[in-house]
């Protein structure tokens, strides 16, 4: 018995699925380039095991907790940890059959994927985990997590990782990042720059933070002038450990190009508290664009991840902070919010940066028409809700007529979880082999250029693009 159909995803012709199996054997044993995501960079600095399966696989998912939540199972239950301080559940047994018991709500979604695939290739179970069977799947994991060969280095290589990018707060000192590069190990995992706690006036404790990047750097950031040097020299300490990327999370793709003494002034607001809603969203327009420019200046690749309505749930946000399941997407303009950031640096052939999107009704009206035309910008692949089979597929469908596959970046997985790395470019790769097999039958493409395209989306354009 084994969890995962070998020829799972493809399509169910059999002269198609013949030709999306042989495209996949072509690209399946290809590295794993994970140019975007959130492992913590500690399980490699420190190479400790992995503490219990509940740590492993329940308590880092949002994918997985938001469901169970959804199905009325308390976020306490599952051991994510509190911000007011409030009880939560500790035995990582009990979480476990908490989440087996429940399990059944991840049905038809790609989280169970993800989890079988895990099991099955990385754990060697044959049958789906249950209420019935979870302390004998649990005592199975935890013996399997005892041994050398699955501490997160071992991991890492048995993966086939090439290279894996961590992302880290403007402030963070990087310091496992050092550690890791002190080791001798020579796995390569690289940090990300993600400044939204010094560049969104709305973020908790902003202002404080702002008094720390300039202790960080040594700038005056009370001055525009100044604050914009302390990013100009984080980005330097980031690229000296490994960065090749920046990542901004916004909810709007809103740019602006304002004139210095404009922008000062702003800044002024937005540092002193005056600001208003409207002068906190032009401030964060304004950022992208100087770290547009700084990009051209550094080489760094930037990502806009933009159009999550984050912490929709006030309770659930007072209670266990940010990142708990309960951001929504919302529809997102690109065509005008961009162009002010588009006129400054957009025809910038030596600059790229990456759009990623909540908002499917955009792909094929704004975004690649975009892509397809500026040369800045390329598309980063469906991203969170959309990393489906469903949502990669309606991806290439919407914008390949118009962008192409090289205005596009590959994939990467996005993942705080880090067993489902290989589980999900399995995913990306069965689903891309399925719509060039659909090409070459329908006459789009020939056959030869459908493996050298299968090559460039598993592996080649995701390097290039994130500069790795």
């Amino acid at each position: 018995m084994t969890l995962t159909d070998p020829d799972r995803l493809f399509p169910a012709e059999p002269a198609l699925r013949d030709r999306a199996r042989a495209l996949y054997e072509s690209v399946r044993d290809l590295p794993i380039i994970s140019p975007h995501g959130h492992c913590d960079p500690r399980w490699f600095a420190e190479n400790d095991r992995f503490p219990d399966p509940a740590q492993l696989f329940v308590i880092p998912d949002h994918y997985i907790f938001r469901m169970l939540v959804s199905q009325g199972v308390p976020l306490s239950d599952l051991g994510v940890p509190r911000a007011d301080g409030g009880r939560t559940e500790t035995d990582p047994r009990a979480i476990w059959r908490r989440f087996a018991e429940n399990i059944a709500s991840l049905r038809g979604t790609p989280s169970q994927m993800w989890l079988d695939h895990s099991f099955e290739h990385v754990f060697g179970l044959t049958e789906p985990l249950s209420a019935a069977n979870a302390d004998a799947v649990y005592d199975h994991i935890e013996t399997k997590l005892a041994r050398p060969e699955f501490r997160p280095r071992a991991l890492f290589d048995q993966f086939g990782i090439e290279v894996l990018a961590t992302t880290e707060s403007a402030l963070d000192d990087l310091a496992w990042h050092r550690m890791i590069a002190e080791s001798g190990w020579t796995g390569r995992v690289v940090t990300t720059y993600r400044p939204d706690a010094v560049v969104d006036p709305e973020f908790e404790g902003f202002a404080d933070n702002l008094d720390k990047l300039g202790a960080l750097t040594g700038e005056d950031t009370a001055t525009w002038d100044g604050y914009l040097a302390a990013h100009r020299a984080r980005r330097a300490f980031f690229k000296q450990h490994g960065a090749t990327a920046t990542d901004h999370g916004h909810p709007s793709a809103r740019t602006e190009d304002l004139p210095h003494a404009e922008a000062a002034a702003l800044f002024d607001r937005v540092r002193t508290g005056t600001a208003s809603a409207e002068d906190a969203d032009a401030f964060r327009g304004q950022m992208l664009t100087e770290m547009a420019r700084m990009s051209l200046d550094d080489g760094l690749v930037m990502q806009i991840h933009a159009g999550s309505r984050r912490n929709h749930s006030a309770s659930i946000f007072a209670a266990f902070g940010r990142d708990k399941g309960f951001d929504i997407p919302g529809p997102t303009d690109y065509v005008a919010a961009l162009k002010p950031l588009l006129d400054a640096v957009g025809l910038e052939p030596d600059l790229t940066i990456i759009l990623f999107t909540l908002d499917e009704t955009v792909y094929g009206r704004e975004l690649a028409p975009l892509a397809g035309a500026y040369p800045a910008l390329k598309l980063g692949p469906p991203w969170w809700f959309f990393d489906s089979y469903e949502g990669i597929l309606r991806f290439r469908e919407a914008t390949t007529e118009t962008a192409g596959f090289y205005n596009t970046a590959g994939f990467n997985d996005d993942t705080r979880a880090f067993c489902s790395i290989p589980a999900r470019h399995d995913v990306s790769r069965r689903t891309d082999c399925a719509y060039l097999a659909t090409l070459v039958a329908t006459g789009r493409l020939r056959e030869s250029e459908a493996f050298e395209v299968a090559h460039d989306l598993t592996y080649r354009l995701a390097k290039e693009a994130y500069r790795l």
